[in-house]
């Protein structure tokens, strides 16, 4: 019970890597706020089997690009619970196109959520965090350093959140709050279904030492300890969970 009488909100946490990492808080003693845009079913689900294994959680509807919910679902989430002790920035969203396809609505659709979504919830976390500190955990990728094809603003939005991870590290250390993040390599979850089928998905498993694909239960133990007390001299660091995958061309 690692993260006992702490109080996590996990963004997008209704379903795959956010959902793996909201019910791992809640195993290790941690009251969760379980966030999600449009999975209402999903999110209750994650929900009910924090509950059932003894936890806390409620789920809360918020869009995490638009600063009026983001600022509705942390007071909702102290008024329940009280101060906001872990932060995991989850909420994302892919869209792969060639150069030649690229869209201003895709671009401003994944900056917003990718990039400014991630700056408006710690915005909210500093806020509400008491003067023992709290840990952010900011959820990148891979991408961000190994992109795929097609994969340039989707990576460019990752490597933004290397980037700011490290800036608010530096900025929010006086405060006691570290600042890190999880760079998940190639992960099964709904959002990536089909996605490493055939050729493709054979050089991403050549490509992996560990010789399998993630599971979001891979990623979630990292985001328990960078949470716990355990990780208290830990900040700015950007972490691979990736089987090992470094350096692949695709």
């Amino acid at each position: 019970m690692k993260l006992k009488d702490k109080v996590a909100i996990v963004t997008g946490a209704s379903k795959g890597i956010g959902a793996g990492i909201a019910k791992a808080l809640g195993a290790a003693g941690a009251a969760v706020v379980v966030n999600y845009a449009s999975g209402e079913n999903d999110a209750k689900q994650v929900v009910s089997e924090i509950q059932s294994n003894g936890g806390k959680a409620t789920s809360i509807q918020a869009d995490m690009s638009k600063s009026a919910d983001v600022k509705r679902l942390f007071d909702t989430a102290k008024s329940e619970f009280g101060t906001i002790d872990i932060l995991v920035n989850n909420a994302g969203l892919a869209i792969f196109e060639m150069i030649e396809d690229l869209t201003e609505d895709a671009f401003h659709k994944q900056f917003d959520l990718n990039v400014l979504g991630y700056l408006l919830a710690t915005q909210q976390a500093v806020k509400h965090m008491g003067n023992g500190g709290g840990s952010i955990i900011n959820i990148s990728s891979i991408l961000s350093t190994d992109p795929y094809l097609a994969s340039s603003v989707y990576a460019a939005t990752k490597g933004a959140v290397d980037t700011i991870t490290l800036a608010l590290a530096r900025e929010l250390g006086p405060k006691s709050i570290r600042v890190n993040a999880i760079l998940p390599g190639h992960t099964n979850t709904p959002a990536t279904a089909g996605n490493f089928d055939g050729e493709f998905g054979e050089k991403l498993l050549a490509g992996t030492p560990l010789g399998r694909f993630g599971e979001p239960a891979d990623i979630a133990p990292l985001a328990v300890f960078l949470a716990s007390e355990d990780a208290h001299w830990i900040t700015g660091e950007s972490i691979r969970a990736s089987g090992g995958v470094r350096g692949v061309g695709y």
